[in-house]
């Protein structure tokens, strides 16, 4: 029996997170457990081992959450407590408005969760008396403090290789698919040749997806990381430079499309396609240098110019009246992909 996916995830998390986790955790429990003696330090342990996220940003967001939820639901607690004494069915009268309280507030699920379960925990372990709620929550604060303590000084994790990997994939294929268009414009090509082109175009998006996914995660990593000064210039680059791929990504995606829209044998022969073929090399050559350039590129690359390709427009005779519209549709995106590639100032 094949143990379900929705409980598994596609790749383990680091070792190192595990370890961070663990280590947050026991502190909370011994430093918690030395203030307050005589209470099991369930909050605190608890509180650390959520706190302790992949990014020292995401650590203050869940310790934000974390601590307004246990707060709230001691509160709670301790009001129906003094109100209402202590029968055993008073936990579930804790938990249904611990959640409506949540949801009046428009809170997060996470900190709606947090409410609900912090009261129930307070009425089920110790009691509602003003002390108790306030031991709780000061044992909630040291373990949020110690988790981000932990999550801050072991080796924070900045996401950079990711963004670099897969913004290096874009380009690579980017460029590739510039030269399959201009090696196909010049000549016939079978229908399942044109299929192929635009599946392996329709493949950019989500690789341009990807990459700025991975560029956003770089991103979020360095934010309140002690190491981020010396990755902040890398992954504003990176960013910059998926910025100018995304729109040839799209003109690609649609020069392929109108090819296939309107494609004839004949086409060919159209004295302008050889020479868009040739911008179209041009642009690919521009695109790996830039690439290059940007130090994302997958693999090391020999490229037979470091000098951009791209020089003057291209300038062409009126086409044939059966080609204008593609010729036309070929010219326009080609003039978008030279805007994104050449610097005129």
């Amino acid at each position: 029996m094949r143990i379900p996916a929705a409980i598994r995830a596609s790749q383990r998390s680091p070792l190192l997170q595990v370890v961070k986790s663990a280590a947050a955790t026991i502190a909370a429990w011994l430093v918690a457990g030395w203030v307050f003696p005589s209470q099991l330090p369930v909050f605190a342990a608890i509180a650390a081992l959520l706190v302790v996220q992949p990014s020292v940003n995401q650590s203050l967001s869940k310790a934000l959450e974390r601590s307004i939820g246990v707060i709230a639901g001691v509160v709670i607690a301790m009001g129906l407590g003094l109100l209402l004494g202590s029968p055993s069915w008073i936990v579930l009268l804790a938990i249904v408005v611990a959640m409506l309280v949540a949801w009046i507030f428009r809170a997060s699920p996470g900190t709606g969760n947090q409410v609900a379960i912090s009261a129930m925990l307070v009425l089920a372990l110790g009691s509602s008396s003003p002390e108790y709620a306030f031991a709780r929550i000061i044992e909630t604060l040291i373990g949020v403090a110690i988790g981000i303590v932990v999550n801050a000084l072991i080796v924070p994790p900045v996401l950079v290789a990711p963004a670099r990997h897969h913004l290096g994939l874009l380009g690579a294929e980017l460029a590739a698919s510039l030269d399959r268009l201009a090696d196909a414009l010049p000549h016939p090509q079978p229908p399942a040749r044109m299929q192929e082109l635009m599946l392996e175009a329709r493949l950019l998006r989500p690789m341009k997806d990807a990459a700025d996914a991975a560029i956003a995660a770089g991103e979020e990593s360095l934010t309140l990381n002690p190491r981020r000064s010396t990755h902040r210039a890398d992954l504003r680059e990176m960013r910059a430079l998926l910025e100018r791929l995304s729109p040839i990504v799209t003109q690609v995606i649609g020069m392929t499309r109108a090819y296939a829209d309107h494609y004839d044998d004949s086409i060919g022969e159209e004295p302008a396609v050889i020479a868009i073929a040739e911008q179209l090399r041009r642009a690919g050559h521009d695109v790996r240098l830039a690439v290059q350039i940007a130090d994302v590129a997958p693999e090391p690359e020999t490229l037979t110019s470091a000098i951009p390709a791209l020089t003057a427009p291209l300038v062409i005779r009126p086409p044939s009246s059966q080609h204008w519209i593609l010729i036309g549709s070929l010219m326009e995106d080609l003039r978008r992909i030279r805007g994104e590639l050449v610097d005129e100032d």
